[in-house]
């Protein structure tokens, strides 16, 4: 059951992102796949706004983890440079935790990341207009799409 949402610019894909945040709940799993430039960071700062986070919100490429307290606590993670790293960085308690995970790039962390997630892929339609590809895994996650109710959508 997977649900496309179009999204025609920026402002929208903030939009579109705390509208999103203000659905989740703790414990929940978001995974980002799209091209560098997608807007991944940028959904992501949305859904700190929808979650009640103050903090400016920016990518943690370099860091690779950053936490915001809001109404939940939001863990962001930027895996990509974690390619080929097989240590064991301690994520798979904030991934058991009832902090809302936001991961880029998972496909750096496959190994270690809970089966049951919305899995989202972004797709570049032009420089301004995006695709959100919404693939849920497990029942949460199939009860979550089913309450997105997004009309951004441009029929056209």
């Amino acid at each position: 059951m997977e649900k496309v949402i179009t999204i025609n610019n920026r402002d929208e894909t903030l939009a579109f992102g705390e509208y999103l945040g203000k659905l989740l709940k703790p414990h929940m799993l978001l995974t980002l796949n799209g091209d560098l430039g997608a807007g991944k960071t940028t959904f992501t700062k949305g859904i700190g706004k929808g979650l009640g986070i103050k903090r400016i919100i920016n990518s943690p490429t370099f860091t690779i983890l950053k936490q915001y307290q809001g109404n939940y606590q939001l863990s962001h993670f930027d895996a990509y440079r974690l390619e080929g790293q097989s240590e064991d960085l301690g994520f798979e308690e904030i991934f058991d935790s009832d902090d809302i995970c936001v991961v880029e790039w998972p496909e750096f962390l496959e190994d270690i990341l809970p089966q049951e997630r919305l899995a989202m892929t972004i797709k570049r339609i032009d420089d301004d207009r995006r695709e959100f590809i919404l693939k849920p895994i497990g029942k949460k996650y199939e009860e979550l799409v089913k309450e997105i109710e997004y009309e951004n959508n441009c029929h056209g």
